[in-house]
């Protein structure tokens, strides 16, 4: 099957590496790899690259089966590559909740952590 991350490439070739424990090496591509596990419903490996500062509950992270991912767009990325410490994706993710569009834009801080990238924080826009 084609990625879930839109890619436009086979998800064994692109996130499934990542969701079998390999390291991300950018910001951008970790970012991809937990829109997957959101479309996949990989509550386990969204927790796991969740920084420890801001990482929520796994039980948290179960998310409801109302909840459709229907796109993913990354809109700009600023450092996160695979000699920096930090990075920012802005991002918009299309879903579809209760037979209703909606789309979540956010701006996403990664960081390194143990020498892998994980998720920090967001802001929504």
């Amino acid at each position: 099957m084609l990625c879930p991350c839109q890619s436009g490439q086979w998800y064994n070739e692109c996130c499934r590496p990542f969701h079998q424990g390999k390291a991300a090496p950018t910001a951008e591509l970790l970012m991809r790899s937990r829109y997957s596990a959101y479309v996949l419903g990989d509550a386990a490996y969204l927790h796991r690259t969740w920084s420890k500062h801001t990482r929520p509950t796994l039980k948290s992270l179960m998310q409801s089966h109302s909840i459709q991912w229907l796109g993913l767009t990354i809109e700009c990325t600023e450092q996160g590559g695979s000699d920096d410490q930090e990075g920012i994706v802005e991002f918009t993710a299309r879903f579809s909740e209760n037979h209703q569009e909606q789309a979540l834009h956010e701006i996403s801080r990664f960081v390194r952590e143990n020498g892998r990238w994980v998720y920090l924080a967001g802001v929504h826009q």
